[in-house]
């Protein structure tokens, strides 16, 4: 059964789809990256950022260096085994790189989709293939509202 929170972080994701790609914009209609939606959301939810944002690259193959996108969902989301509309899920690109994609799980079962944003592309509703669920590193919920 879906939480409150994950229906409502769905029904914020599609209202996002069509948001242009900007790297570090976090502005539904204006311009958001992966993280500005998950961001956008997050607002739209409970009111303000989390925290404050430092600067990032928008390297998905960048090796190295901290997983900053794992450890901030693990500060203020929590952590799900099981697949839920509304998971927050965050992708590793390539073997040995940092975990630097997330999108929102819209849809489950055989016609799993997820809503992310997507260099060239803008914010999109994406079949969540077998590519893509290999890629997962990490998946989230939004805590109860």
């Amino acid at each position: 059964m879906s939480t409150a929170a994950g229906l409502a972080a769905v029904a914020a994701a599609r209202a996002w789809i069509g948001t242009p790609y900007v790297h570090q914009g976090s502005v539904r209609g204006a311009g958001a990256d992966c993280l500005g939606l998950v961001r956008g959301i997050w607002r739209e939810l409970y009111g303000t950022d989390p925290e404050p944002m430092p600067a990032y690259t928008p390297d998905w193959g960048e090796v190295g260096g901290t997983e900053l996108i794992l450890g901030g969902a693990g500060r203020y989301l929590l952590p799900a085994q099981d697949e839920q509309p509304g998971d927050v899920l965050v992708f590793r690109m390539r073997a040995g790189a940092i975990a630097k994609h997330l999108g929102i799980l819209a849809e489950i079962g055989a016609e799993a989709r997820f809503i992310h944003a997507y260099d060239r592309h803008g914010v999109v509703d994406s079949p969540l293939s077998a590519p893509w669920r290999a890629r997962i590193a990490g998946r989230f919920r939004f805590p109860p509202l």
